[in-house]
């Protein structure tokens, strides 16, 4: 079980008015009251569990269409973010981002030899870095930035 989130301000508003309008669009029962359960969650001021997974996908979802941006404009969009950085999927993002900077760090000081970057496939990108000897290999993408390979 995760820990619960306070949600509040423009977030909760963002939050509940995207779930409503997802919720309006849908068919299946399941997904519809799944999406109910994030607004009563979101209306007591915190969410934890699966309303908190629910809320994270429904938030990166429109985070990465830009449609939170077109619907509630950029504070909206900013409340967002902020709270998504704050969900289970945020977090991770978060962690892997910092495992990626530790890595990099091993090329500190170093003079640069190469970099290059490559598709893997839709939406990932793969980058490889060479500086005196050390490669490191990193993957971008939807999942976020991690380390593939490190070599000497």
């Amino acid at each position: 079980m995760t820990d619960a989130v306070r949600v509040r301000g423009e977030a909760a508003e963002v939050s509940r008015a995207e779930a409503q309008a997802v919720m309006a669009m849908l068919r299946d029962e399941q997904r519809r009251s799944r999406l109910a359960d994030v607004v009563a969650a979101v209306d007591e001021g915190r969410v934890e569990g699966d309303d908190a997974a629910a809320l994270g996908e429904l938030l990166e979802l429109g985070l990465q269409t830009g449609r939170l941006r077109s619907i509630y404009g950029p504070e909206g969009e900013q409340a967002a973010l902020t709270l998504f950085r704050r969900l289970p999927q945020g977090r991770a993002l978060s962690r892997s981002t910092s495992e990626l900077n530790t890595a990099l760090e091993a090329l500190g000081g170093r003079t640069l030899d190469r970099v290059s970057v490559h598709s893997v496939g839709p939406g990932e990108y793969g980058v490889t870095i060479s500086a005196e000897g050390v490669e490191l290999a990193l993957r971008l993408g939807p999942n976020g930035a991690r380390i593939s390979t490190i070599g000497t």
